[in-house]
């Protein structure tokens, strides 16, 4: 029989070699390239969370510096087209991929921030909270918290974005505080700041390496005595 008049059978339904689908291709073509796993039409199924996956899996193998749009592409088994219709460049890539890690501490942190407790209680829960989180993933993924920390300052805009989540969480304690009169009246965001500020060294990855040291958990409880007696109307009253 000849090629022209060959029909192909696919899920029920027959298709002439000769028909031409909607973008102007001949249909064997068609099926002979999503079966070798290369037809363009199969990006559109592209997510980003597939995307972000299979970045931090390459950013793993090759390293940040290393790393580039075609590893990626190469890994996720699509077209470079595919991958630059949801991010224009390698750095707009990173800056996804950093802020996603970024964002897994705020759940733990809400949930704190909305209990209803004592606002004193709160903030050192929060902050407990916050320092054992970033303490457990070093710890945990040291090669994978490595990659993150350096991909972190090629990712300004992420970092901006994700602080000023943890002081609206920050904030909304203090302003509690304020409402009950534990927390003597003034700027609850300048507060919130300057309570980030103070406890930087037990969250802020540039201090990671101080993080397994033995007197690590008392550092932190020096830090806190001394934000309680500048924040709290009655510092002997707060844990």
């Amino acid at each position: 029989m000849h090629m022209k008049s060959m029909t192909l059978r696919m899920a029920g339904f027959s298709f002439s070699s000769s028909d031409k689908c909607e973008f102007g291709y001949n249909v064997t073509i068609i099926i002979t390239i999503i079966v070798r796993g290369a037809c363009p039409l199969a990006d559109e199924v592209l997510s980003k969370e597939l995307v972000l996956d299979t970045t931090e899996t390459v950013l793993r193998k090759y390293g940040p510096a290393k790393t580039n749009m075609s590893d990626i592409a190469r890994a996720l088994d699509v077209t470079h087209a595919a991958l630059y219709r949801l991010y224009s460049n390698k750095a707009a890539l990173k800056e996804a991929v950093v802020e996603r890690w970024l964002e897994r501490s705020l759940p733990p942190l809400q949930a704190v921030a909305s209990e209803a407790s004592p606002a004193s209680e709160r903030l050192y829960r929060w902050l407990d909270t916050l320092r054992k989180f970033k303490r457990n993933r070093a710890s945990q993924d040291p090669e994978l918290f490595e990659m993150y920390s350096m991909l972190v300052e090629e990712a300004p805009e992420a970092i901006r974005v994700h602080r000023d989540h943890l002081l609206d969480q920050l904030t909304a304690i203090i302003e509690d505080g304020i409402q009950e009169g534990t927390i003597a009246k003034q700027d609850a965001r300048a507060a919130a700041n300057a309570v980030f500020t103070a406890t930087a060294a037990f969250h802020h990855v540039a201090h990671a390496a101080e993080w397994e040291l033995s007197d690590w958990d008392s550092r932190f409880e020096a830090v806190w005595r001394l934000i309680s007696v500048g924040l709290f109307t009655d510092p002997s009253a707060v844990k």
